[in-house]
């Protein structure tokens, strides 16, 4: 058990955090569950479960329970999986490739030497 004031604050604020995030996760699982269940299941309600996935995903990454790039991830899944469910499957297409330019030849071009500048005139004083 900690001492120093600061530390017994932390125990608390981590207590605190954990259980908010563990809420949030239950959360999350449950709406993902739903939306697999809906997809296996071939119910009509898939737009609705996907809404609420995704949903849940969103706040995930607003807690910052789960990084933005990997609920970005997931959230495509999702997306997938409920347009292959409606019959619209995806189809594999390859992605078109385009054959890169080869770069106009630069013509030689002979720098020219700068300029000398004249030799300064000496001055006598009289």
């Amino acid at each position: 058990m900690p001492i120093i004031k600061s530390a017994k604050k932390r125990v608390k604020v981590a207590r605190k955090a954990t259980v908010r995030n563990v809420k949030t996760k239950r959360t999350l699982k449950t709406a993902l569950k739903s939306f697999h269940a809906a997809v296996t299941g071939g119910k009509k309600d898939v737009k609705k479960a996907q809404s609420k996935a995704q949903s849940a995903l969103d706040q995930a990454a607003k807690k910052k329970v789960m990084h933005k790039n990997k609920v970005a991830r997931k959230q495509k899944q999702l997306a997938a999986k409920a347009k292959a469910a409606a019959g619209l499957k995806k189809t594999a297409t390859p992605k078109k490739t385009v054959a890169k330019k080869a770069a106009p030849a630069k013509k030689a071009v002979a720098k020219k030497a700068p300029a000398k500048k004249p030799a300064a005139k000496k001055t006598t004083k009289k």
